[in-house]
Protein backbone atom coordinates (compact mmCIF):
# COMPACT_ATOMS: atom_id res chain seq x y z
CA UNK A 1 0.00 0.00 0.00
CA UNK A 2 1.14 3.52 -0.74
CA UNK A 3 0.66 5.86 2.22
CA UNK A 4 2.28 8.83 0.54
CA UNK A 5 4.93 10.38 2.76
CA UNK A 6 3.93 8.54 5.91
CA UNK A 7 7.60 7.52 6.46
CA UNK A 8 7.77 4.63 8.90
CA UNK A 9 11.10 4.77 10.71
CA UNK A 10 12.15 1.43 12.19
CA UNK A 11 14.99 1.02 14.68
CA UNK A 12 16.48 -2.10 16.22
CA UNK A 13 18.12 -0.01 18.95
CA UNK A 14 18.23 3.62 20.02
CA UNK A 15 21.36 5.69 19.50
CA UNK A 16 21.03 9.46 19.58
CA UNK A 17 23.86 11.24 17.73
CA UNK A 18 25.72 13.83 19.80
CA UNK A 19 27.04 16.72 17.72
CA UNK A 20 27.41 19.58 20.19
CA UNK A 21 25.84 20.79 23.42
CA UNK A 22 23.88 23.92 24.22
CA UNK A 23 22.37 25.13 27.46
CA UNK A 24 18.77 24.43 26.52
CA UNK A 25 16.23 21.60 26.73
CA UNK A 26 15.42 18.71 24.43
CA UNK A 27 12.37 16.47 24.52
CA UNK A 28 12.55 12.91 23.21
CA UNK A 29 9.54 10.73 22.42
CA UNK A 30 9.96 6.97 21.97
CA UNK A 31 7.28 5.23 19.88
CA UNK A 32 6.59 1.51 19.79
CA UNK A 33 5.92 0.13 16.33
CA UNK A 34 3.01 -2.26 15.79
CA UNK A 35 2.43 -4.89 13.14
CA UNK A 36 -0.98 -6.56 12.85
CA UNK A 37 -1.93 -5.29 16.30
CA UNK A 38 1.19 -6.61 18.05
CA UNK A 39 4.20 -4.66 19.29
CA UNK A 40 7.31 -5.48 17.28
CA UNK A 41 9.97 -6.31 19.82
CA UNK A 42 12.96 -3.93 19.82
CA UNK A 43 11.38 -1.86 17.05
CA UNK A 44 10.91 1.79 17.91
CA UNK A 45 11.16 5.34 16.64
CA UNK A 46 12.84 8.17 18.52
CA UNK A 47 11.57 11.66 17.95
CA UNK A 48 13.64 14.57 19.36
CA UNK A 49 12.41 18.14 19.63
CA UNK A 50 14.82 21.04 20.13
CA UNK A 51 14.05 24.76 19.93
CA UNK A 52 11.40 24.53 17.21
CA UNK A 53 13.00 21.71 15.23
CA UNK A 54 11.98 18.06 15.42
CA UNK A 55 14.11 15.19 14.17
CA UNK A 56 13.28 11.55 13.62
CA UNK A 57 16.48 9.75 14.59
CA UNK A 58 17.42 6.52 12.83
CA UNK A 59 20.38 4.35 13.81
CA UNK A 60 22.69 2.53 11.45
CA UNK A 61 24.12 3.65 8.13
CA UNK A 62 21.17 5.73 7.01
CA UNK A 63 21.52 7.91 3.93
CA UNK A 64 18.38 9.86 4.79
CA UNK A 65 17.52 12.34 7.55
CA UNK A 66 14.11 13.78 8.41
CA UNK A 67 13.12 16.96 10.21
CA UNK A 68 10.11 19.13 10.94
CA UNK A 69 11.17 22.76 11.15
CA UNK A 70 8.53 24.76 13.01
CA UNK A 71 10.63 27.91 12.73
CA UNK A 72 10.47 28.01 8.93
CA UNK A 73 7.27 25.89 8.76
CA UNK A 74 8.74 23.20 6.49
CA UNK A 75 9.21 19.48 6.64
CA UNK A 76 12.79 18.70 5.58
CA UNK A 77 14.07 15.51 4.00
CA UNK A 78 17.81 15.15 3.44
CA UNK A 79 19.73 12.62 1.38
CA UNK A 80 23.46 11.90 1.57
CA UNK A 81 24.50 10.83 -1.95
CA UNK A 82 28.24 10.24 -1.96
CA UNK A 83 29.92 13.55 -1.15
CA UNK A 84 26.79 15.57 -1.93
CA UNK A 85 23.83 16.33 0.33
CA UNK A 86 20.36 17.18 -1.00
CA UNK A 87 17.24 18.49 0.65
CA UNK A 88 13.53 18.57 -0.10
CA UNK A 89 11.50 21.29 1.62
CA UNK A 90 7.74 20.91 1.88
CA UNK A 91 5.88 23.94 3.30
CA UNK A 92 3.27 23.14 5.94
CA UNK A 93 0.54 24.58 3.73
CA UNK A 94 1.25 21.84 1.14
CA UNK A 95 0.96 18.98 3.64
CA UNK A 96 -2.22 16.86 3.82
CA UNK A 97 -4.99 18.40 5.89
CA UNK A 98 -7.41 16.41 8.06
CA UNK A 99 -10.66 15.43 6.42
CA UNK A 100 -12.26 15.53 9.86
CA UNK A 101 -11.67 16.04 13.57
CA UNK A 102 -13.49 13.43 15.65
CA UNK A 103 -15.22 14.02 18.99
CA UNK A 104 -13.65 11.02 20.70
CA UNK A 105 -10.56 11.51 22.89
CA UNK A 106 -8.00 9.16 24.40
CA UNK A 107 -5.50 9.46 27.24
CA UNK A 108 -2.00 8.41 26.19
CA UNK A 109 0.68 8.49 28.85
CA UNK A 110 -0.59 11.45 30.94
CA UNK A 111 -1.89 13.51 28.00
CA UNK A 112 -5.42 13.96 26.73
CA UNK A 113 -5.38 13.36 22.98
CA UNK A 114 -7.80 14.49 20.30
CA UNK A 115 -8.29 12.59 17.05
CA UNK A 116 -7.82 13.76 13.45
CA UNK A 117 -8.49 11.70 10.31
CA UNK A 118 -6.55 12.01 7.02
CA UNK A 119 -6.91 10.29 3.67
CA UNK A 120 -3.93 9.18 1.58
CA UNK A 121 -4.00 7.04 -1.59
CA UNK A 122 -7.34 5.49 -0.55
CA UNK A 123 -5.96 4.77 2.96
CA UNK A 124 -7.45 6.11 6.19
CA UNK A 125 -4.82 7.69 8.45
CA UNK A 126 -5.91 8.36 12.05
CA UNK A 127 -3.74 10.37 14.46
CA UNK A 128 -4.25 11.04 18.16
CA UNK A 129 -2.56 14.30 19.14
CA UNK A 130 -2.08 16.50 22.17
CA UNK A 131 -1.55 20.25 22.47
CA UNK A 132 -0.37 20.01 26.08
CA UNK A 133 3.36 19.53 25.48
CA UNK A 134 6.19 21.80 24.46
CA UNK A 135 7.28 19.36 21.76
CA UNK A 136 5.45 19.39 18.44
CA UNK A 137 5.35 17.02 15.47
CA UNK A 138 4.79 13.40 14.52
CA UNK A 139 6.64 10.14 13.74
CA UNK A 140 5.01 10.33 10.30
CA UNK A 141 6.50 13.29 8.50
CA UNK A 142 3.33 14.57 6.82
CA UNK A 143 0.55 13.86 9.31
CA UNK A 144 0.22 16.23 12.27
CA UNK A 145 -2.13 19.07 13.14
CA UNK A 146 0.09 22.13 13.51
CA UNK A 147 1.17 23.05 17.06
CA UNK A 148 0.48 19.54 18.35
CA UNK A 149 2.33 16.31 19.11
CA UNK A 150 1.05 13.05 17.64
CA UNK A 151 1.17 10.21 20.19
CA UNK A 152 -0.59 7.46 18.22
CA UNK A 153 -1.06 6.74 14.52
CA UNK A 154 -3.20 4.10 12.79
CA UNK A 155 -3.58 3.12 9.14
CA UNK A 156 -6.88 1.60 8.01
CA UNK A 157 -7.82 0.88 11.61
CA UNK A 158 -4.54 -0.83 12.53
CA UNK A 159 -2.24 0.94 14.99
CA UNK A 160 1.24 1.50 13.59
CA UNK A 161 2.84 3.81 16.20
CA UNK A 162 2.09 4.60 19.83
CA UNK A 163 4.17 6.71 22.22
CA UNK A 164 5.92 4.70 24.92
CA UNK A 165 7.63 7.53 26.78
CA UNK A 166 8.26 11.28 26.76
CA UNK A 167 11.39 12.59 28.44
CA UNK A 168 12.87 16.02 28.96
CA UNK A 169 16.62 16.58 29.07
CA UNK A 170 17.74 19.91 30.44
CA UNK A 171 21.34 19.18 29.44
CA UNK A 172 20.54 19.50 25.80
CA UNK A 173 22.47 17.59 23.17
CA UNK A 174 21.59 19.11 19.81
CA UNK A 175 21.22 16.83 16.81
CA UNK A 176 22.91 17.68 13.52
CA UNK A 177 20.75 19.86 11.29
CA UNK A 178 22.90 20.71 8.22
CA UNK A 179 20.16 22.58 6.38
CA UNK A 180 22.55 25.12 4.86
CA UNK A 181 24.94 22.46 3.51
CA UNK A 182 22.34 20.68 1.38
CA UNK A 183 21.33 21.53 -2.18
CA UNK A 184 17.58 21.97 -2.66
CA UNK A 185 15.91 19.80 -5.32
CA UNK A 186 12.38 19.31 -6.60
CA UNK A 187 10.08 16.58 -5.24
CA UNK A 188 10.45 14.55 -8.44
CA UNK A 189 14.26 14.82 -8.35
CA UNK A 190 14.38 13.87 -4.68
CA UNK A 191 12.12 10.88 -5.18
CA UNK A 192 14.32 9.60 -8.02
CA UNK A 193 17.53 10.04 -6.01
CA UNK A 194 16.18 8.38 -2.88
CA UNK A 195 14.89 5.36 -4.79
CA UNK A 196 18.23 4.91 -6.57
CA UNK A 197 20.14 5.27 -3.29
CA UNK A 198 18.34 2.26 -1.81
CA UNK A 199 19.57 -0.36 -4.26
CA UNK A 200 22.76 -1.22 -6.13
CA UNK A 201 22.89 -1.22 -9.92
CA UNK A 202 25.54 -3.13 -11.90
CA UNK A 203 25.89 -1.97 -15.51
CA UNK A 204 26.71 -4.95 -17.74
CA UNK A 205 26.17 -3.61 -21.29
CA UNK A 206 25.60 -0.04 -22.44
CA UNK A 207 24.03 0.31 -25.91
CA UNK A 208 26.13 -2.60 -27.11
CA UNK A 209 25.63 -3.60 -30.75
CA UNK A 210 24.39 -7.14 -31.50
CA UNK A 211 24.54 -7.76 -35.23
CA UNK A 212 25.68 -10.09 -38.03
CA UNK A 213 29.14 -9.37 -39.43
CA UNK A 214 32.05 -11.13 -41.12
CA UNK A 215 34.84 -10.80 -38.57
CA UNK A 216 35.15 -10.15 -34.84
CA UNK A 217 38.24 -8.87 -33.00
CA UNK A 218 38.00 -9.37 -29.23
CA UNK A 219 40.19 -7.61 -26.65
CA UNK A 220 42.67 -9.68 -24.64
CA UNK A 221 41.98 -13.12 -23.22
CA UNK A 222 38.80 -13.11 -21.13
CA UNK A 223 39.57 -10.20 -18.82
CA UNK A 224 36.92 -8.82 -16.46
CA UNK A 225 34.87 -5.77 -17.47
CA UNK A 226 35.63 -6.24 -21.21
CA UNK A 227 32.84 -6.87 -23.73
CA UNK A 228 33.41 -9.87 -25.99
CA UNK A 229 31.48 -10.69 -29.17
CA UNK A 230 30.96 -14.16 -30.61
CA UNK A 231 28.91 -16.05 -33.22
CA UNK A 232 29.62 -13.38 -35.86
CA UNK A 233 28.29 -10.69 -33.54
CA UNK A 234 25.05 -12.33 -32.36
CA UNK A 235 26.38 -13.10 -28.87
CA UNK A 236 27.96 -10.63 -26.43
CA UNK A 237 29.60 -11.53 -23.11
CA UNK A 238 31.11 -9.77 -20.11
CA UNK A 239 32.48 -10.70 -16.70
CA UNK A 240 31.09 -8.46 -13.98
CA UNK A 241 31.69 -8.00 -10.27
CA UNK A 242 28.72 -8.49 -7.96
CA UNK A 243 27.96 -6.69 -4.71
CA UNK A 244 27.61 -8.81 -1.59
CA UNK A 245 23.99 -9.87 -1.42
CA UNK A 246 21.73 -11.81 0.91
CA UNK A 247 19.41 -14.53 -0.35
CA UNK A 248 16.63 -12.57 1.38
CA UNK A 249 17.06 -9.69 -1.08
CA UNK A 250 15.90 -9.38 -4.69
CA UNK A 251 17.77 -9.22 -7.99
CA UNK A 252 16.20 -7.89 -11.19
CA UNK A 253 17.48 -7.80 -14.77
CA UNK A 254 16.66 -4.76 -16.87
CA UNK A 255 17.28 -4.84 -20.64
CA UNK A 256 16.72 -1.80 -22.85
CA UNK A 257 16.79 -2.54 -26.59
CA UNK A 258 16.63 -0.61 -29.86
CA UNK A 259 16.64 -1.67 -33.47
CA UNK A 260 19.82 -0.57 -35.22
CA UNK A 261 18.55 -1.57 -38.66
CA UNK A 262 16.90 -4.99 -38.17
CA UNK A 263 13.15 -4.74 -38.80
CA UNK A 264 12.14 -8.22 -37.57
CA UNK A 265 11.19 -9.82 -34.26
CA UNK A 266 14.03 -12.02 -33.01
CA UNK A 267 14.53 -14.43 -30.11
CA UNK A 268 16.65 -12.84 -27.40
CA UNK A 269 18.20 -14.46 -24.35
CA UNK A 270 20.23 -13.31 -21.36
CA UNK A 271 22.35 -16.06 -19.85
CA UNK A 272 24.97 -16.79 -17.20
CA UNK A 273 27.91 -19.17 -17.42
CA UNK A 274 27.84 -21.62 -14.48
CA UNK A 275 31.08 -21.38 -12.51
CA UNK A 276 31.71 -25.13 -12.61
CA UNK A 277 31.71 -25.16 -16.43
CA UNK A 278 32.95 -21.64 -17.11
CA UNK A 279 36.23 -22.55 -18.83
CA UNK A 280 34.59 -25.06 -21.20
CA UNK A 281 31.88 -22.62 -22.28
CA UNK A 282 34.33 -19.76 -22.77
CA UNK A 283 36.38 -21.90 -25.15
CA UNK A 284 33.22 -23.00 -26.98
CA UNK A 285 32.21 -19.37 -27.45
CA UNK A 286 35.68 -18.52 -28.70
CA UNK A 287 36.32 -21.54 -30.93
CA UNK A 288 32.85 -22.95 -31.72
CA UNK A 289 30.63 -25.64 -30.24
CA UNK A 290 32.40 -28.58 -31.92
CA UNK A 291 33.97 -29.82 -28.69
CA UNK A 292 30.75 -29.79 -26.65
CA UNK A 293 28.84 -33.02 -25.90
CA UNK A 294 26.30 -34.01 -28.54
CA UNK A 295 22.63 -34.74 -28.05
CA UNK A 296 21.59 -37.31 -30.66
CA UNK A 297 17.97 -37.08 -31.85
CA UNK A 298 16.19 -40.07 -33.37
CA UNK A 299 16.04 -38.03 -36.56
CA UNK A 300 19.83 -38.26 -36.70
CA UNK A 301 20.35 -34.58 -35.93
CA UNK A 302 23.18 -33.91 -33.49
CA UNK A 303 22.75 -30.89 -31.24
CA UNK A 304 25.76 -29.68 -29.30
CA UNK A 305 25.95 -28.33 -25.76
CA UNK A 306 22.25 -28.12 -24.88
CA UNK A 307 21.81 -30.84 -22.21
CA UNK A 308 23.54 -31.45 -18.88
CA UNK A 309 25.85 -34.46 -18.73
CA UNK A 310 28.19 -35.85 -16.10
CA UNK A 311 30.96 -33.54 -17.35
CA UNK A 312 29.04 -30.64 -18.89
CA UNK A 313 26.66 -27.92 -17.63
CA UNK A 314 24.76 -25.72 -20.12
CA UNK A 315 24.42 -21.94 -19.69
CA UNK A 316 21.76 -20.70 -17.25
CA UNK A 317 19.04 -18.72 -19.03
CA UNK A 318 18.24 -15.65 -16.94
CA UNK A 319 15.71 -14.02 -19.29
CA UNK A 320 13.95 -14.85 -22.57
CA UNK A 321 12.71 -11.90 -24.57
CA UNK A 322 11.61 -11.21 -28.12
CA UNK A 323 12.83 -8.12 -29.95
CA UNK A 324 10.23 -5.85 -31.48
CA UNK A 325 9.59 -5.03 -35.11
CA UNK A 326 12.11 -2.21 -35.49
CA UNK A 327 11.55 0.06 -32.46
CA UNK A 328 13.88 3.05 -32.58
CA UNK A 329 15.43 2.76 -36.05
CA UNK A 330 12.09 2.66 -37.91
CA UNK A 331 10.10 5.09 -35.74
CA UNK A 332 10.44 8.02 -38.15
CA UNK A 333 10.16 5.78 -41.22
CA UNK A 334 6.64 4.58 -40.37
CA UNK A 335 4.48 7.53 -39.38
CA UNK A 336 0.81 6.92 -38.56
CA UNK A 337 -1.47 9.52 -37.04
CA UNK A 338 -2.03 8.90 -33.29
CA UNK A 339 0.55 6.09 -33.26
CA UNK A 340 3.18 7.26 -30.79
CA UNK A 341 6.00 4.74 -31.11
CA UNK A 342 8.03 3.92 -28.02
CA UNK A 343 11.64 5.11 -28.01
CA UNK A 344 12.86 1.67 -26.95
CA UNK A 345 11.67 -1.61 -25.46
CA UNK A 346 12.38 -2.19 -21.77
CA UNK A 347 12.33 -5.74 -20.43
CA UNK A 348 12.46 -6.29 -16.64
CA UNK A 349 12.38 -9.62 -14.81
CA UNK A 350 12.95 -10.90 -11.28
CA UNK A 351 15.91 -13.31 -11.42
CA UNK A 352 16.55 -13.59 -7.68
CA UNK A 353 16.56 -17.38 -7.59
CA UNK A 354 19.12 -17.62 -10.42
CA UNK A 355 21.90 -15.33 -9.13
CA UNK A 356 24.40 -17.04 -6.78
CA UNK A 357 24.86 -15.33 -3.43
CA UNK A 358 28.37 -16.70 -2.85
CA UNK A 359 30.14 -15.53 -6.04
CA UNK A 360 32.03 -12.28 -6.44
CA UNK A 361 32.04 -12.37 -10.25
CA UNK A 362 29.93 -13.96 -12.98
CA UNK A 363 29.98 -14.08 -16.78
CA UNK A 364 26.77 -12.67 -18.29
CA UNK A 365 25.89 -12.89 -21.97
CA UNK A 366 23.15 -11.79 -24.30
CA UNK A 367 22.08 -12.96 -27.74
CA UNK A 368 19.61 -11.56 -30.26
CA UNK A 369 19.73 -13.92 -33.23
CA UNK A 370 19.67 -11.91 -36.47
CA UNK A 371 21.26 -11.63 -39.91
CA UNK A 372 21.35 -7.84 -40.21
CA UNK A 373 24.57 -5.78 -40.39
CA UNK A 374 23.01 -3.04 -38.27
CA UNK A 375 21.20 -5.46 -36.01
CA UNK A 376 20.23 -4.20 -32.57
CA UNK A 377 21.64 -2.21 -29.68
CA UNK A 378 21.00 -3.21 -26.10
CA UNK A 379 21.80 -2.18 -22.54
CA UNK A 380 21.66 -4.54 -19.57
CA UNK A 381 21.86 -3.90 -15.85
CA UNK A 382 21.47 -6.00 -12.71
CA UNK A 383 19.64 -4.28 -9.86
CA UNK A 384 20.13 -5.55 -6.30
CA UNK A 385 17.47 -4.66 -3.73
CA UNK A 386 18.64 -5.43 -0.16
CA UNK A 387 16.35 -7.00 2.44
CA UNK A 388 15.49 -5.20 5.65
CA UNK A 389 17.69 -7.70 7.47
CA UNK A 390 20.80 -9.29 5.94
CA UNK A 391 21.53 -12.94 6.61
CA UNK A 392 23.93 -15.49 5.16
CA UNK A 393 22.90 -18.37 2.96
CA UNK A 394 23.20 -19.66 -0.56
CA UNK A 395 21.05 -20.80 -3.42
CA UNK A 396 21.19 -24.09 -5.26
CA UNK A 397 21.20 -23.50 -9.03
CA UNK A 398 21.18 -26.64 -11.18
CA UNK A 399 21.00 -26.05 -14.97
CA UNK A 400 19.49 -28.98 -16.91
CA UNK A 401 19.04 -27.92 -20.54
CA UNK A 402 19.11 -24.83 -22.73
CA UNK A 403 18.37 -24.84 -26.46
CA UNK A 404 18.27 -21.04 -26.73
CA UNK A 405 21.07 -19.66 -28.91
CA UNK A 406 23.72 -18.90 -26.30
CA UNK A 407 26.78 -20.49 -27.89
CA UNK A 408 25.83 -20.47 -31.58
CA UNK A 409 23.65 -17.41 -32.12
CA UNK A 410 22.38 -18.70 -35.46
CA UNK A 411 21.47 -22.24 -34.33
CA UNK A 412 18.12 -23.84 -35.19
CA UNK A 413 17.17 -26.97 -33.29
CA UNK A 414 14.17 -27.65 -35.48
CA UNK A 415 13.98 -31.43 -35.26
CA UNK A 416 14.60 -32.04 -31.57
CA UNK A 417 10.98 -32.75 -30.64
CA UNK A 418 9.68 -34.23 -33.88
CA UNK A 419 10.39 -37.89 -33.08
CA UNK A 420 11.36 -38.00 -29.43
CA UNK A 421 11.59 -36.03 -26.19
CA UNK A 422 14.47 -34.03 -24.78
CA UNK A 423 15.83 -36.31 -22.04
CA UNK A 424 18.19 -35.38 -19.19
CA UNK A 425 19.28 -37.05 -15.96
CA UNK A 426 19.55 -35.13 -12.70
CA UNK A 427 20.41 -35.70 -9.05
CA UNK A 428 18.27 -33.96 -6.41
CA UNK A 429 20.20 -33.53 -3.12
CA UNK A 430 18.52 -34.10 0.23
CA UNK A 431 19.69 -30.77 1.67
CA UNK A 432 17.65 -28.53 -0.64
CA UNK A 433 14.53 -26.71 0.52
CA UNK A 434 11.54 -26.07 -1.75
CA UNK A 435 13.11 -27.03 -5.10
CA UNK A 436 11.28 -26.06 -8.27
CA UNK A 437 11.92 -26.14 -11.99
CA UNK A 438 12.08 -22.91 -13.96
CA UNK A 439 10.88 -23.97 -17.41
CA UNK A 440 11.02 -21.43 -20.26
CA UNK A 441 9.52 -22.32 -23.62
CA UNK A 442 8.65 -20.48 -26.85
CA UNK A 443 7.50 -21.97 -30.15
CA UNK A 444 8.62 -20.67 -33.55
CA UNK A 445 8.06 -21.47 -37.21
CA UNK A 446 6.38 -19.94 -40.25
CA UNK A 447 2.83 -19.21 -41.34
CA UNK A 448 -0.09 -21.60 -41.66
CA UNK A 449 0.96 -24.81 -39.95
CA UNK A 450 3.92 -23.21 -38.19
CA UNK A 451 4.23 -23.73 -34.44
CA UNK A 452 4.50 -19.99 -33.85
CA UNK A 453 0.81 -19.54 -34.61
CA UNK A 454 -0.59 -22.91 -33.49
CA UNK A 455 -1.06 -23.97 -29.85
CA UNK A 456 1.05 -27.01 -28.94
CA UNK A 457 1.07 -29.11 -25.77
CA UNK A 458 4.23 -28.96 -23.61
CA UNK A 459 4.85 -31.67 -21.00
CA UNK A 460 7.45 -32.18 -18.28
CA UNK A 461 7.79 -35.84 -17.32
CA UNK A 462 9.90 -37.15 -14.40
CA UNK A 463 10.49 -40.90 -14.08
CA UNK A 464 7.53 -41.58 -16.34
CA UNK A 465 5.12 -39.33 -14.38
CA UNK A 466 3.78 -36.15 -16.04
CA UNK A 467 4.23 -33.31 -13.54
CA UNK A 468 3.41 -30.44 -15.91
CA UNK A 469 1.13 -30.33 -18.92
CA UNK A 470 0.31 -27.01 -20.52
CA UNK A 471 -0.33 -25.30 -23.84
CA UNK A 472 1.82 -22.13 -23.68
CA UNK A 473 0.02 -19.38 -25.58
CA UNK A 474 0.01 -15.57 -25.50
CA UNK A 475 -3.14 -13.66 -26.44
CA UNK A 476 -1.99 -10.20 -25.26
CA UNK A 477 0.42 -9.31 -28.07
CA UNK A 478 -1.61 -6.30 -29.22
CA UNK A 479 -0.62 -4.68 -25.91
CA UNK A 480 2.84 -4.08 -27.37
CA UNK A 481 1.76 -2.50 -30.68
CA UNK A 482 3.50 0.82 -29.92
CA UNK A 483 6.84 -1.01 -29.73
CA UNK A 484 6.50 -2.43 -33.26
CA UNK A 485 6.65 0.33 -35.90
CA UNK A 486 7.91 -2.02 -38.66
CA UNK A 487 5.19 -4.64 -38.10
CA UNK A 488 3.21 -5.36 -41.27
CA UNK A 489 -0.43 -4.26 -41.42
CA UNK A 490 -3.01 -6.64 -42.91
CA UNK A 491 -6.08 -5.89 -45.01
CA UNK A 492 -8.38 -6.64 -42.07
CA UNK A 493 -6.80 -3.96 -39.84
CA UNK A 494 -4.66 -6.27 -37.72
CA UNK A 495 -0.90 -5.98 -37.56
CA UNK A 496 1.51 -8.91 -37.41
CA UNK A 497 2.63 -7.93 -33.92
CA UNK A 498 -1.00 -8.21 -32.71
CA UNK A 499 -1.31 -11.91 -33.47
CA UNK A 500 -1.38 -14.50 -30.67
CA UNK A 501 1.65 -16.76 -30.51
CA UNK A 502 3.22 -19.78 -28.81
CA UNK A 503 4.10 -18.12 -25.49
CA UNK A 504 5.69 -14.95 -26.82
CA UNK A 505 4.94 -11.51 -28.20
CA UNK A 506 7.14 -9.13 -30.23
CA UNK A 507 8.59 -6.67 -27.71
CA UNK A 508 7.86 -8.67 -24.54
CA UNK A 509 9.51 -10.88 -21.92
CA UNK A 510 8.60 -14.58 -21.76
CA UNK A 511 8.75 -15.50 -18.05
CA UNK A 512 9.43 -19.10 -17.02
CA UNK A 513 6.85 -21.49 -15.61
CA UNK A 514 7.52 -22.33 -11.95
CA UNK A 515 7.00 -26.08 -11.42
CA UNK A 516 7.26 -27.30 -7.77
CA UNK A 517 9.42 -30.39 -7.20
CA UNK A 518 8.87 -30.80 -3.44
CA UNK A 519 7.18 -34.17 -3.97
CA UNK A 520 10.20 -35.51 -5.88
CA UNK A 521 12.39 -37.59 -3.56
CA UNK A 522 16.10 -36.92 -3.31
CA UNK A 523 18.33 -38.98 -5.55
CA UNK A 524 18.74 -39.65 -9.26
CA UNK A 525 15.90 -39.04 -11.74
CA UNK A 526 15.20 -38.78 -15.46
CA UNK A 527 13.36 -35.77 -16.88
CA UNK A 528 11.80 -35.60 -20.33
CA UNK A 529 10.41 -32.57 -22.16
CA UNK A 530 7.78 -33.54 -24.73
CA UNK A 531 6.30 -31.06 -27.21
CA UNK A 532 3.77 -31.77 -29.94
CA UNK A 533 5.89 -30.13 -32.62
CA UNK A 534 4.50 -29.50 -36.09
CA UNK A 535 5.72 -31.42 -39.14
CA UNK A 536 6.57 -28.50 -41.40
CA UNK A 537 10.16 -27.45 -41.93
CA UNK A 538 11.28 -24.49 -39.83
CA UNK A 539 9.28 -25.35 -36.70
CA UNK A 540 11.30 -25.33 -33.50
CA UNK A 541 10.93 -24.73 -29.77
CA UNK A 542 13.51 -22.86 -27.71
CA UNK A 543 13.42 -24.36 -24.19
CA UNK A 544 15.50 -24.04 -21.05
CA UNK A 545 15.23 -25.61 -17.62
CA UNK A 546 16.95 -24.87 -14.31
CA UNK A 547 16.16 -26.44 -10.93
CA UNK A 548 16.57 -23.94 -8.08
CA UNK A 549 16.19 -24.01 -4.33
CA UNK A 550 17.88 -22.94 -1.09
CA UNK A 551 20.31 -24.95 0.96
CA UNK A 552 18.86 -25.92 4.32
CA UNK A 553 20.37 -23.95 7.19
CA UNK A 554 23.71 -25.42 8.32
CA UNK A 555 23.46 -28.15 5.67
CA UNK A 556 25.62 -26.67 2.93
CA UNK A 557 28.98 -28.43 2.83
Amino acid sequence: MNFGKIHYFILASIILPVLFSLQAKTISVVYEKYDDGKVIENDSTVYVYYEGIASVIKTGDSKEQYFIDFNTKNTVEMLNAGTEKYKLLTPFEKLPVPVSFEKETEKILKYKCKKAVYSSFSNKIEVWFTEDTTAKGSPALSYFPENSLVLKLAVNGSVRFKAKSIKENKKAKMFDYPIDKAKEVTPAEYEEMTIKSRYTSVQVFDRQQINWQDSIVNPGDFAAEQVYRFSRGNVILKKVKLPKISIAGNVFIKVTAWSNGDAYDRTGTVFMLPKENEAVLLQALKNGAEGLPEYLCKSGEKIKGVVRTENYIPPVELMRFISSFGVGHFNDKVQINNYNWNDSVIYVQDVTSLIPADQEEIWIGMSIGNYDKGGHKASLELNYYPPEEFYEGDRWIYPLFNTANCIDGSGNHSKMFQQDSLTVEFDLPADIEKPYLLFTTTGHGGWGGGDEFNPKMNQVIIDGQTIFSHVPWRTDCSTYRMSNPASGNFSNGLSSSDLSRSNWCPGAVTPPFLIPLEKIKSGKHVMKIAIDIGKEDGNYWAVSGVIVGDYKVNDKK
